[in-house]
């Protein structure tokens, strides 16, 4: 029988590992401004036992047992990405789908930079995480439209572009938990007490140079999904327009549009 997860992990072990792959460290340096807020949001402590959800290549697995003395447990569907993180060494990382995954003794911390947006049923993932842990530190992305790092380039680019089907805003993917009150609901009805949902702006570093940033805006975000398809000549328009939009957030030596994340806590 199919699972709710079936296509995200199909994605995460196929096309999305391998732009992610070749996009690792730029990723990390991107991600890094939002990762130093989630790390003092979620105040892991020194003994305590974490498991990191949709912890991609183990970054944030491997800086949180260094930075705190946490002991922790990288999870994720993607075998390629376990495969880079597995060679940072500093954290155990394991294959599996956090929402059904067999945790055992709660852990002290539910821990995630990015990955719990991609559930096909959050609600019943989000109750089966607090089986597993006894309290939950997280960040998200809020709309599309807030996200100029994902917006603007999308935007610019629209016109090259396969017709594009209309989204379910709340269907797994990353902006799957961008409605505030949705996420709230889902938490609560979960049964997760004391829940936290602050909004946050930020930044995404795309690149020192104006071409580093449309190579990273071609490789993670919507854009990348929507153009993957396309031919040499449409891809060509797709990078005039996107240097276009990116243009506006350039400073020397960086472009970072701004970012906004929802930043969540919770106590089962």
């Amino acid at each position: 029988m199919p699972k709710p997860n079936d296509a995200m992990i199909e994605y995460w072990n196929g096309p999305g590992a391998r732009r992610w792959l070749a996009a690792n460290e730029r990723i990390e340096r991107a991600l890094a401004p939002i990762s130093e807020i989630l790390f003092a949001w979620a105040n892991p402590r020194r003994g305590e036992r974490a498991v990191d959800i949709g912890c991609g290549f183990g970054r944030t697995t491997v800086e949180l047992s260094r930075r705190t003395g946490v002991e922790a447990l990288g999870l994720d569907v993607s075998a390629p990405m376990l495969e880079r993180a597995r060679a940072l060494g500093g954290a155990r990382f394991e294959l599996g789908d956090a929402s059904e995954y067999a945790f055992g003794e709660p852990f002290d911390l539910m821990f995630s930079r990015f990955g719990v947006m991609f559930f096909g049923d959050p609600a019943a993932a989000f109750a089966h995480l607090r089986t597993g842990a006894r309290r939950l530190a997280f960040v998200c992305w809020r709309a599309f439209a807030d996200n100029a790092w994902a917006f603007a380039p999308f935007t610019a680019a629209r016109a090259y572009l396969p017709p594009q089907e209309a989204q379910d805003p709340h269907a797994p993917g990353p902006f799957g938990l961008a409605d505030g009150d949705r996420l709230r609901t889902i938490l609560e009805g979960a049964g997760w007490r004391d829940v936290a949902i602050e909004p946050c702006a930020s930044v995404m570093h795309l690149g020192d140079t104006l071409t580093d940033a449309v190579d990273e805006a071609m490789t993670v975000g919507p854009l990348a999904r929507a153009a993957q398809d396309l031919d040499e000549a449409a891809l060509a328009k797709v990078r005039d327009a996107v240097t276009g939009a990116l243009r506006a957030y350039e400073k020397p030596g960086s472009v970072a549009p701004p970012a906004a994340i929802w930043l969540v806590r919770a106590n089962s």
